[in-house]
């Protein structure tokens, strides 16, 4: 037995030298490992330890101004304090609900605006966000089973069993602290994100100063809004809807248009002009945003920042403008419009357009129109500028100056050529005629241009379609669609019936109506009928036969600067916008000239249809019209409202328009004035048209002289400060 024991304790020592053995290799080898990983790959587990992301945030910068001819101010910013909040890639839901809490305690967020702008989706979020096991107890566990444990499904199910009573648990406080909340989360990561920018406190500005360590975060600086110099005193802009509209932070890029803005290095809450000027000339306006550079650690901690490049205001943008002309037309609009309605309702609305002929600079474009409130039945008037662009009508006799121009170029008639005015009589279509009855006798072009003979441009329209000559109730046997269609095609140089091309978006080209299947219709296409015209290209087609025959591209900019350090003063100009000459109308400068001085008639010349009405001082060359039309004013959609039939003699309303310039020998301006519906039979006075035009021609020249004063005056000051010097 003894002999066994110590056969046994023999094998001790060698199997705890194994152990030992063992015990050495593995250790031998991790040492090796973090020799290999300390040697070998430490540089390289050392910079991915420190390896951070670099990412780049634009901050936004205020829009150029918007200033008139003379250097008066239109559109500027207005500095307002500012509050905001910058979330950093690690930051969650509880931290931004902590920083609200406390920023609640110290601004006010809670203005019926404010509130207002909170949805019943916002309220659900926030009511899961500070009560989690109330929400958790709202989808049980067997049903989060059911739903795969997906949280978005878990959460939608959430959302949809919060009821109303849980909603009204929120307090006020609690929709304060939501009301921040939800403007700190809806900005982008690393972006700043405005909280409060309205009324904002030196009371608030100044402790949320003081605050700034214990509100991560949280920050204080300016931001800017747009402001309007000139007000109606309706508290409209003069001149708003050619302005145009910025989106505000809130809006953001257009829905329609994101792709295009993010694609040019906007982020998705800048604001960007979104409507007319503002929008046209955004690249001008919009200015060069600061870019910050950002370092993060890995896990979205801000390391540091670094100003990649500062930011510069947008650009000035001067227009062809004159605010103080601007502001006289919608004043003799809305007087004329006040006069004319007491004898006829249904007129509302009138355009004037007034253009440098020879350089297409637009120097008012004014509109108004009076609106019903179908509930008070107040009655408004309304800034309608951009109707000169965006509505069109018959224009009437306005355009008989393009009617006997392509006579003359197509040798339908001949310079001085002779017709005898008397009603025409053809087979199978009402008698033809002009506004005097019996007419006028024989009478060659100018006379016609002077007392708007309608027989003669009957006459010239039936020469083009291919029937020479005229026989007593014979067959009108013309050529219809070659007259129409050569009409349209020389209308279309003076910019009749086609784009002017003015820098703004939305201008429409009017309306081409369907050939008449009657002979004796085709005929009135020559006086102004049937097709449709804005006022803005009665007043490019006045401007062609002014300058000579030469069709000026309307613009209503007149040069970009650069924004100065003094943000008082202008800047260099940046661009010129120069004069662009879309066509030369294919015409003789005799022939030109003999329509103006047909024009010239029409002012000055006994039986002239505008003579007695425009101040002879003035010089003015110019037409006049009236057109048939068919009423489609707001009443139209009061009867509709009401289920009541329309009057039919609202289908027999008509459109009174001019077009002329001044002065004669020397052209500097040109209008075009439209009054739509403007009598209907007796019930109005007929001359609503030329009282307007002939108050704008003197505005216009009492300006002139008044600037012409003031820089007399700003000369001879500086002449003798100079001589001080």
């Amino acid at each position: 037995m003894k002999k066994k024991k110590r056969k046994k304790g023999s094998h001790i020592p060698f199997r705890m030298n194994m152990l030992f053995f063992v015990v050495f290799v593995l250790f031998s080898v991790l040492v090796l490992r973090l020799g290999i990983v300390q040697i070998v790959y430490g540089q390289d587990y050392k910079k991915e330890l420190e390896q951070s992301e670099d990412v780049t945030v634009n901050t936004s910068v205020p829009r150029g101004r918007i200033l008139d001819r003379n250097d008066k101010l239109i559109v500027g910013n207005k500095p307002l304090r500012a509050i905001t909040y910058t979330r950093t890639q690690s930051t969650d839901q509880q931290k931004m609900l902590k920083v609200a809490e406390s920023l609640a305690k110290i601004i006010s967020k809670d203005s019926p605006k404010d509130l207002k702008q909170i949805t019943e989706r916002d309220k659900k979020d926030f009511w899961i966000l500070i009560h989690p096991k109330k929400a958790a107890k709202l989808v049980s566990k067997k049903e989060q089973a059911k739903l795969d444990n997906d949280s978005d499904k878990i959460y939608a199910l959430q959302l949809k069993r919060i009821t109303k009573k849980d909603l009204d648990s929120l307090t006020k406080q609690d929709l304060e602290v939501l009301s921040i909340y939800r403007e700190m989360s809806s900005g982008y990561t690393l972006s700043p994100q405005i909280i409060k920018n309205q009324n904002v406190t030196n009371k608030e500005y100044a402790k949320v100063s003081e605050n700034l360590e214990s509100l991560p975060g949280v920050d204080i600086t300016t931001d800017w809004e747009r402001y309007y110099v000139f007000k109606e005193a309706n508290g409209d802009s003069v001149l708003g809807s050619v302005l145009g509209g910025v989106t505000s932070e809130k809006e953001g890029l257009p829905s329609d248009k994101v792709q295009y803005y993010t694609a040019r290095d906007y982020s998705r809450n800048d604001r960007v002009g979104k409507s007319y000027l503002e929008e046209e000339y955004e690249d001008v306006l919009k200015g060069e945003k600061e870019k910050i550079k950002n370092q993060t650690d890995k896990s979205g901690n801000v390391l540091k920042s670094l100003v990649v490049s500062k930011g510069e205001r947008g650009s000035d943008l001067v227009l062809s403008v004159d605010i103080d002309l601007q502001q006289q037309v919608e004043k003799i609009i809305t007087q004329e419009l006040q006069k004319a309605r007491a004898s006829n309702p249904l007129v509302d609305r009138a355009f004037v357009t007034v253009m440098n002929p020879n350089t297409g600079e637009v120097l008012t474009m004014a509109g108004k129109q009076f609106h019903t409130d179908t509930k008070t039945g107040k009655v408004s008037v309304q800034d309608f500028a951009l109707g000169n662009m965006t509505t069109s009508y018959p224009m009437g006799s306005a355009v008989k100056g393009a009617t006997l121009l392509t006579g003359y170029q197509t040798g339908a008639i001949k310079p001085g050529q002779v017709f005898t005015d008397e009603p025409l009589h053809f087979k199978g279509t009402s008698t033809k005629k002009s506004w005097v009855p019996v007419g006028f006798g024989n009478i060659n072009d100018l006379y016609a241009l002077r007392v708007s003979s309608n027989v003669y441009m009957f006459r010239t329209a039936m020469s083009l379609g291919g029937q020479k000559t005229y026989k007593p109730y014979g067959t009108l046997d013309i050529d219809k669609i070659k007259a129409i269609n050569t009409f349209r095609k020389y209308f279309a140089e003076f910019g009749l019936g086609v784009k002017t091309g003015i820098d703004l978006p939305g201008e429409q080209t009017g309306y081409q109506t369907a050939i008449p299947p009657n002979n004796g219709n085709v005929l009135d296409f020559a006086i102004g009928q049937f097709d449709t015209y804005t006022p803005l290209q009665l007043a490019q087609y006045v401007s062609t036969i002014a300058n000579g025959g030469y069709r000026v591209q309307p613009h209503i900019a007149k040069e970009i600067r650069e924004p100065s350090k003094n943000g008082e003063q202008l800047g260099p100009v940046e661009k010129e916008i120069g004069t662009t000459v879309l066509n030369r109308i294919d015409m003789s400068q005799s022939e030109i000239n003999r329509v103006k001085q047909g024009f010239y008639d029409v002012a000055h010349a006994i039986h002239g249809t505008a003579y007695g009405h425009i101040d002879q001082d003035l010089k003015v060359a110019g037409k006049t019209g009236t057109a048939q039309a068919v009423y489609g004013g707001e009443k139209v959609e009061q009867y509709e409202a009401a289920g009541k039939t329309k009057p039919e003699i609202w289908n027999h309303v008509w459109n009174s328009t001019f077009v002329g310039y001044a002065p004669y020998n020397k052209p500097e301006i040109a209008i075009s004035v439209v009054v739509p519906w403007s009598y209907v039979g007796d019930n109005a006075d007929p001359h609503t048209n030329l009282k307007i035009a002939n108050r704008v021609f003197k505005a216009y020249f009492d300006l002139k002289k008044k600037h012409e004063k003031e820089d007399s005056n700003q000369s001879s000051t500086q002449m003798i400060q100079d001589m001080k010097k």
